[in-house]
C-alpha cells in the first residue's frame, strides 16, 4: 500500500523537541466484534461471559476434517458497516489464510481477507472544535476475519490456560489511512466509529469486554516531512489508554531520534501501570504471514440488490442526526454532538422536545437532558434506559417552566420529587402548592419589606445598579423560590428607580 499524505501540518499539533518541532502520524486498525448470535464459520454462540471453552465447536477447535461455513448475517453486518462509513462495497471478495502460530490459534492460521476485502475506501468526519474544525479521516478498507482464543497466564504459577470461547468470533478490521495527527483525534476517531456501529447495530462497542480493540500505528517526523518508521501498539481496549499510549510512544521515538538513534519497526504493548510501551516483537510484514486464498472457501459474491436492500434499511446516522437536531430544534452544534453520541440519549431527547405534533423549547429540553438528567444518571451509575424520570415526565416539567407555572428553582425541586417518587409533574405542583407566584401584589409586598429592611443596600444599588441581583435573591428566598423572576426584576427596578 502506498501511503499518501492528505493533511496540511497544523502547528497546534506540533510536539516541541530539542532539535525543533515534531509531528505525529497515526493510523488505526480497529477490531470490532460483529454483532451476531453465532461465529463467522461455525454455529457456536458468541455470548460473552460464559465458562471457559463452553462456546466451542469442532470447527473452532480445528478438529480434523472440519470445514468452515460462512455466516450470512456477519456478511450483512459488514456491508451495513461499510455503508455507514460511506465506503465502497465490493461485491466479490476472497478469504485468505494468514499463517502464524499462537497457542490460542488452534488452526495455526487465521481466516482473514487480504488483497480483496469486502469493503474498500470510505471516510469518517471528526468535529475537533472551533480551533481545529472538521477533520476527515480516510478508511483504507474493512475486512472480515475470525478472532483467536485467549491465553490466560495468571491462573497457575507455572502453566498458561487457553480459553477458545472467542476462537472463530467474527471481527471487522477497519483500517484507517495515516491521516490522524494527535492523540485527541485518535480518541475522537475511535469514539466516532464506535458510535456509528452502535447506531447500525453491527458492534456493541464494549471495549471493556474486548468487543472493540485498537492496534495503533505511531510514527513521528519533522512537520510535513517524509513518513517515519512506525511502531504498532497492540490490543488497546480503552480510550484513555489509547491517548496515553500514543503520547508516550511519540515522545519515546522523538527522544531516540534526537539522540541519533533509529526507530526499529516493531510491535509494542502498552502497560497502563507504568504508562509506557514496551517491545513485544519485531513488526511482521504481509509476506511474513504467507497469505494465500483459503481452499475451503469459495469467493464471497453478492449482487447490488442485497446492497440496496441493506442501504434502504439503515437508520439515521450520527452526522445526519446531529444536523437535523440543530435545524429542527434550534440547539447548538455542541449540544447536538453530546446528544447524538448515544442513540438512546438522542431518542430520549426527541421524546422530551416534542409531544405528538407539539414541539417544546428545544434548547431548554437539551439543557435538562444533558445537564440535570444525565448528571444525575451518572451520579447514580445508571444509563438513559434506566432513568427513573421518563421523557414524558421531563417534558411535563419543561411545559410547566415554559408556561410560567414554576420557576427554575422549583423545577429542580420538582425533578427530585419525580426522580424519587414518580408521579405527574402538573398534579404534583398543584397538590404540593409549588406553583410560581405571579401575583404582583404579593410580590410587591415582599419587595417592599426587603427594601425597608435594607437601607444600606438600597443606597449601594443606586450607585451600582448591577447589585439589584442581591435584592432578587432575597425576594426569591423570602418567597421560597415561588416568585416569578421576571416580575420580581421589574418590580424591584420600579421601586428602586433603576
Amino acid at each position: 500500500m502506498t501511503l499518501i499524505d492528505t493533511r496540511t501540518p497544523n502547528p497546534d499539533y506540533f510536539i516541541a523537541g530539542a532539535t525543533g518541532d515534531w509531528e505525529m502520524v497515526i493510523g488505526l486498525e480497529i477490531h470490532a466484534q460483529v454483532s451476531s448470535q453465532s461465529k463467522l464459520f461455525s454455529p457456536s454462540s458468541t455470548e460473552f461471559g460464559q465458562p471457559p471453552n463452553s462456546n466451542v465447536s469442532f470447527v473452532d477447535a480445528a478438529m480434523p476434517g472440519m470445514l468452515p461455513v460462512i455466516n450470512e448475517e456477519c456478511v450483512r453486518q459488514a456491508i451495513r458497516t461499510g455503508l455507514g462509513l460511506k465506503a465502497q462495497i465490493n461485491k466479490r471478495s476472497l478469504f485468505d489464510r494468514k499463517n502464524y502460530f499462537y497457542p490460542d490459534l488452534p488452526q495455526g492460521y487465521q481466516i482473514s481477507q487480504f488483497k480483496d476485502p469486502i469493503v474498500g475506501e470510505g471516510e469518517v468526519h471528526l468535529d475537533m472544535g472551533e480551533k481545529i474544525g472538521t477533520v476527515t479521516i480516510g478508511i483504507e478498507r474493512l475486512h472480515l476475519e475470525q478472532d483467536a482464543g485467549k491465553s490466560i497466564h495468571d491462573q497457575h504459577p507455572n502453566m498458561s490456560f487457553v480459553d477458545l470461547n472467542r476462537s472463530g468470533v467474527a471481527l471487522m478490521e477497519i483500517v484507517s489511512k495515516p491521516d490522524i495527527r494527535s492523540s485527541a483525534e485518535a480518541r475522537a476517531y475511535i469514539t466516532k466509529l464506535r458510535t456509528i456501529m452502535r447506531y447500525l447495530g453491527t458492534c456493541d462497542g464494549n471495549m471493556e469486554q474486548g468487543s472493540l480493540r485498537a492496534d495503533i500505528n505511531v510514527s513521528v517526523r519533522k512537520p510535513g516531512g517524509e513518513f517515519g518508521t512506525r511502531c504498532e501498539i497492540k490490543n488497546v481496549n480503552s480510550l484513555r489508554f489509547a491517548g496515553q499510549a500514543i503520547e508516550y510512544e511519540a515522545r519515546r521515538q522523538i527522544d531516540v531520534l534526537e539522540d541519533g538513534g533509529e526507530i526499529a519497526q516493531q510491535t509494542r504493548l502498552y502497560d497502563p501501570k507504568s504508562g509506557k510501551t514496551r517491545s513485544m516483537r519485531s513488526k511482521e510484514e504481509a509476506h511474513d504471514y504467507r497469505y494465500f486464498p483459503d481452499p475451503d472457501l469459495l469467493p464471497l459474491e453478492f449482487d447490488q440488490a442485497l446492497i440496496d436492500e441493506l442501504a434502504a434499511d439503515l437508520p439515521e446516522l450520527p452526522d445526519e442526526k446531529q444536523a437535523r437536531l440543530v435545524a429542527e430544534y434550534g440547539i447548538t452544534v455542541y449540544d447536538a454532538s453530546v446528544l447524538i453520541a448515544d442513540r438512546k440519549s438522542a431518542d430520549f431527547y426527541e421524546n422530551v422536545a416534542k409531544s405528538g405534533d407539539k414541539k417544546r423549547d428545544g434548547k431548554l429540553s437539551a439543557n435538562w437532558v444533558i445537564n440535570d438528567l444525565s448528571g444525575r444518571l451518572a451520579k447514580e451509575g445508571l444509563d438513559i434506559a434506566s432513568s427513573p424520570v421518563s421523557a414524558e415526565q421531563l417534558g411535563g416539567i419543561i411545559d410547566l417552566i415554559s408556561g410560567g407555572e414554576i420557576s427554575g428553582k422549583i423545577a429542580k425541586d420538582l425533578f427530585e420529587i419525580v426522580w424519587s417518587e414518580g408521579g405527574n409533574p402538573a398534579e404534583l405542583v398543584e397538590s404540593r402548592g409549588m406553583k410560581q407566584v405571579s401575583d404582583t401584589g404579593a410580590i410587591e409586598k415582599i419587595v417592599g419589606e426587603i427594601i425597608a429592611a435594607n437601607p444600606d443596600q438600597v443606597a449601594k444599588v443606586k450607585d451600582k445598579p448591577s447589585m439589584v441581583g442581591w435584592f432578587v435573591g432575597q425576594v426569591m428566598k423570602a418567597s421560597q423560590g415561588k416568585a416569578n423572576p421576571q416580575a420580581v426584576n421589574k418590580i424591584l427596578r420600579d421601586k428602586l428607580g433603576l
